[in-house]
């Protein structure tokens, strides 16, 4: 439940806290203003963070070491790999299907990661330019 959730019954007290009732709308007001103002900053730290991390990928796939700049498809291609062998019925010693489980979440994780990143890279520069104005 977020504070949003609590404006109804903050309402009603500061109703009864000031009973002059445009003073009573104006604190409701300011309070509003105040929560989206906090919203705006969640979002703006969340969308700094994304692009502090797309900027890394960034920085990797663009090194000219072919280690750095493959590292992150080389470990899901691996990691498909397993998945594919297994499926294929060529199972890794010493793998649980635990284990199994866990590659695939981290597979999606990778491809949601790839994907949300490349979403960010096109969309942040429409967002920062919003919150800017």
């Amino acid at each position: 439940m977020g504070f949003l959730d609590f404006l109804p019954i903050v309402g009603k007290v500061i109703d009864r806290v000031l009973p002059d009732k445009a003073a009573a709308d104006a604190a409701k007001l300011r309070l509003v203003e105040l929560t989206q103002q906090g919203q705006l900053a969640e979002l703006e730290a969340d969308t700094k963070q994304a692009l502090a991390a797309a900027d890394i990928v960034k920085t990797e796939a663009a090194s000219s070491h072919w280690l750095a700049s493959c590292w992150r498809p080389l470990l899901m291609l691996t990691f498909g790999a397993l998945i594919v062998a297994r499926f294929l019925g060529w199972t890794a010693s010493g793998i649980s299907e635990a284990e199994y489980v866990k590659l695939w979440d981290i597979i999606q994780l990778g491809i949601g990661g790839y994907t949300i990143g490349r979403s960010v890279e096109k969309i942040a520069p429409v967002v920062a330019g919003a919150l800017k104005k």
